[in-house]
């Protein structure tokens, strides 16, 4: 009789243990992440520079030096074929694939405080025209003039599209950056994500194709 009433008294005990071990457990499996999460960690997007906002081998530049102890005229410049420009005191920056926001700070910290105790540095691009340059198997070679966001396959067209011997599968691109890629333009037809965007200053070439 002891021993019966000591059961049922004990069996809410119990079953609340039972409930706490449940919850944690299953607290547990709701936490864990999915099989392969843990190797993926989240990762901030990276924040690249437009391409048409940074500058390129030979885009006009204006420099503007103030709040210096004397004046000093502005310094009206084009990037020179390595990328970089020449200022102040013969101090040398490079300005290819910069923002302009960039290259203030950047020229600011190489002049303050090692020559000036205070200087603002405002850097300005120069409006120009912009191009791009299709090459090759192409019925109207030429440079074209850079208008509008535009891709690979849209360029081709301007220059009047493929000959007759283009390969078509082998396009070549090359950019400002030195980066060179090549582009199948029979699949980038279906697949609009094949179907590079073109930046001022590419290059595309089309070879000819070997028969």
């Amino acid at each position: 009789m002891i021993i019966m009433k000591f059961c049922k008294r004990s069996v809410p005990w119990f079953a609340m243990v039972g409930l706490l071990v449940s919850g944690l457990f299953m607290a547990g499996c709701l936490s864990r992440p999915s099989p392969g999460a843990s190797a993926r960690p989240v990762v901030a997007a990276s924040s690249v520079p437009d391409m048409l906002e940074v500058f390129h081998v030979g885009d006009s530049v204006t420099v503007t030096f103030t709040d210096l102890p004397n004046i000093v005229p502005a310094f009206e410049v084009k990037v020179k074929e390595d990328g970089t420009v020449t200022l102040l005191l013969n101090q040398t920056f490079t300005f290819a694939g910069k923002t302009p926001g960039d290259l203030e700070k950047e020229i600011r910290i190489g002049y303050v405080p090692r020559y000036f105790k205070y200087m603002t540095v405002t850097v300005k691009r120069e409006r120009q025209t912009l191009f791009y340059y299709v090459d090759g198997e192409v019925k109207m070679p030429a440079r074209q003039t850079y208008i509008e966001r535009t891709t690979v396959l849209k360029a081709i067209a301007s220059a009047g599209g493929f000959t007759d011997f283009a390969k078509k599968k082998g396009v070549k691109l090359s950019r400002l950056d030195g980066r060179k890629m090549t582009i199948n333009c029979v699949k980038a037809i279906d697949d609009a994500s094949l179907d590079v965007e073109i930046y001022p200053g590419d290059k595309i070439y089309v070879p000819r194709k070997l028969w």
